[in-house]
């Protein structure tokens, strides 16, 4: 199995904990006389299979990851690279918005408001940073079709 579908299935996985979450919620009461409408003991066993299943392909999406490595950077560290100038880009965006705003005054009695920083430098740098991530994230992608999956 590849990289790729292990990370789909992982996805998917989720996503089936997520609803059997909901599904239990719902059948955790009901009005007395009455029955649910699934089995709360049937939902708790597929919910603890999948959880198993979800933990064994965790594990071996890690140890691929730590295990692979690509002009001499492990899979793990180019995504820990990858989420580090994600994170930037997020702060530096909100920055940059902010900064940009335009501030109307109604009469030249107000207060002016400045911009704290040269927005077109911070939007050069946010442009810079963003294909820097594009790159990454397309490398990444290749690799995650490209790689076996370590059992």
């Amino acid at each position: 199995m590849k990289l790729a579908e292990a990370l789909n299935l992982r996805a998917d996985l989720q996503k089936r904990i997520a609803a059997l979450k909901e599904r239990l919620i719902r059948n955790a009461k009901v009005q007395e006389g009455d029955v649910p409408a699934e089995d709360p003991v049937i939902l708790l066993k597929e919910l603890d299979n999948n959880i198993i299943e979800l933990e064994k392909l965790i594990k071996s999406i890690n140890k691929t990851n730590s295990s692979t490595y690509i002009e001499g950077e492990s899979i793990s560290d180019i995504i820990s690279k990858r989420d580090a100038i994600g994170l930037k880009l997020s702060v530096l965006r909100s920055f940059v918005n902010t900064a940009s705003e335009k501030i109307d005054r109604y009469s030249n009695k107000e207060i002016k408001i400045l911009s704290t920083v040269n927005v077109a430098e911070k939007q050069a740098e946010v442009d810079s940073l963003s294909k820097e991530y594009r790159l990454i994230d397309t490398k990444l992608q290749g690799l995650n079709w490209t790689t076996d999956i370590v059992e």
